[in-house]
């Protein structure tokens, strides 16, 4: 038999916990998968004291992840720290310029310098295997990187975060605030006590730029990608959205354009009909649309110990079924060097249209002050409507319109022309409506 695969894991958290669990439940049948035995040979963590409820008896603690990367102990560096520079970076770079295959779930450290890895992991003939840092046990990395082979990606688009989707799911479902589905999420541990990075967006974001990466062979470039998140959604919009048929959800969407590569996050109406829209909870799902295949929709369990263990698990099995001499395939789909420039994409029209929900003075004339700012800027109605929501005063309203196909910076444009006239109690709620399977 091949000698066994020696594992260092750095980061003893949820995560890393469940992977040394796991793999010590499943050793045997591991073994039988992989032709090997994989053994944790070395660990680092903060705190040597803390009761994880799991055995490290047999494993050598490294106090610096960087020492721990650089031994010549392990053959394998598995990152579970999290952060996208620190000790994190710095082992993980050490891991690869000393030779080491390296497994990550850090979706943050990857698409900051994803690619700046990946040209080491691929000069030195190495592995940079990463599953876990995008949807969690959803396997949409392999799936991407190595089933859509001759696949020509279109678009890719999809629910990336749980902690969004479960109180989103909750407003829906129970016709609580925003603030109390929140404030649940954190009892529970959907959601950390700053939960910022979720509910704003910028987890989604993290993880798009790597699927649009490895779609459109281009570089990561999640600074470019435009971001809203959902702590502004509120009853009267889950209401709404509903009673037109629709279901929000926070997507992440990037699309190929004839100007470019489309990036961006945001609260969206989808049908309710449609498969994503049926997606709830804290699972995620994750469509892919290509010339071959057509749509493509992978769903499953986007957080938790388990769920990330199992893809960090199935990136180690990958490595311990590989053997020497064997050219391993590009990090992020094509060679690093070969990655073009991220072109971000001109403003263009937006097939689904726009849900519009203004709450104004119920005074005469402003129903017509609307229609004339939206005609102004050619933007066609499909529907407008004028109701009394829980909540308002007497004298106040709430208008719903829905566009038919336009651009964002012309509802922008709109939408700012009718603050200007004085009609307006707050500001107004503006959500794409997407397409979708």
């Amino acid at each position: 038999m091949v000698e066994a695969l020696r594992i260092g894991i750095a980061g003893l958290g949820t995560v890393g916990a469940s992977v040394v669990r796991c793999m010590a439940e499943k050793e045997a049948e591991l073994t039988r998968q992989c032709g090997r035995t994989i053994t944790v040979t070395a660990v680092s963590a903060r705190d040597r004291t803390r009761d994880r409820g799991i055995d490290l008896a047999g494993a050598q603690w490294f106090d610096d992840p960087v020492d721990l990367a650089r031994t010549a102990d392990i053959d394998v560096f598995v990152e579970l720290i999290g952060g996208d520079s620190g000790p994190a970076f710095e082992a993980v770079k050490a891991a690869l310029n000393a030779g080491r295959h390296v497994v990550t779930a850090n979706k943050a450290l990857l698409s900051k310098r994803g690619v700046e890895l990946a040209a080491i992991a691929e000069d030195k003939g190495i592995l940079l295997n990463y599953e876990a840092a995008v949807a969690g046990g959803i396997p949409v990395i392999k799936t991407m990187r190595e089933s859509l082979a001759g696949n020509t990606v279109e678009r890719v688009f999809g629910i990336m975060n749980g902690t969004a989707n479960y109180i989103l799911t909750r407003m829906e479902a129970e016709g609580l605030s925003f603030e109390d589905c929140l404030t649940e999420a954190q009892r529970l541990g959907y959601a950390e006590a700053d939960p910022t990075f979720d509910i704003e967006g910028h987890d989604t974001a993290h993880k798009l730029s790597i699927l649009t990466s490895l779609a459109f062979g281009c570089r990561i470039s999640a600074d470019d990608i435009y971001m809203e998140g959902i702590s502004n959604i509120t009853q009267a919009d889950i209401r709404a959205a509903a009673e037109l048929g629709y279901r929000i959800k926070l997507l992440g969407v990037a699309q190929r354009t004839d100007s470019g590569v489309e990036q961006r996050v945001h609260p969206t109406m989808v049908p309710t009909q449609s498969v994503i829209a049926q997606v709830h909870g804290v699972t995620n799902a994750v469509a892919i649309e290509t010339d071959i295949l057509g749509e493509l929709l992978l769903s499953g369990p986007g957080a938790g110990g388990n769920a990330t263990a199992s893809a960090v698990i199935g990136d180690i099995a990958d490595i311990a079924k590989s053997r020497p001499g064997f050219q391993h395939g590009p990090v992020f789909g094509r060679p690093a060097k070969k990655l073009t420039p991220y072109k971000k994409a001109r403003m263009r029209a937006h097939e689904g249209g726009y849900f519009i929900r203004m709450t104004v003075h119920d005074r005469a004339g402003v129903f017509a002050a609307i229609a004339k700012r939206m005609a102004s800027n050619d933007i066609s109605l499909e529907s407008i409507v004028q109701r009394a929501d829980a909540g308002l005063s007497e004298d106040q309203k709430n208008v719903i319109l829905v566009t038919h196909e336009t651009t964002e910076a012309a509802v922008r444009k709109a939408v700012d022309g009718v603050m200007q006239d004085g009609h307006l109690v707050d500001k107004p709620q503006v959500i794409r409506i997407e397409r979708a399977a």
